[in-house]
């Protein structure tokens, strides 16, 4: 079982943050943000920031991936001990 767990957290950071994004873009003239967090659109820049967290887990991880599956798996036959003779 070959699972890397920056696969499933890079999807789940990406899809979050990618959420979070369109929410903050959709509400960005929303008054909330001048109220609540000094006019700041929090959603859209936490939004923006775990997204590039997520394909920054997801890029070496599909990276990893591709290079085991074009990676031919040579088996070498084992080799004998050389003989010390005494």
């Amino acid at each position: 079982m070959d699972l890397d767990i920056r696969t499933p957290m890079g999807l789940m950071f990406t899809l979050m943050g990618a959420m979070i994004t369109i929410y903050g873009a959709v509400t960005s003239g929303n008054t909330m943000y001048g109220e609540h967090s000094l006019g700041i659109n929090i959603n859209l820049w936490w939004g923006l920031a775990l997204t590039a967290f997520g394909v920054c887990m997801l890029v070496p991880a599909l990276l990893a991936r591709k290079s085991q599956t074009h990676a031919p798996h040579e088996h070498k036959p084992l080799e004998e001990p050389p003989a010390h003779g005494r």
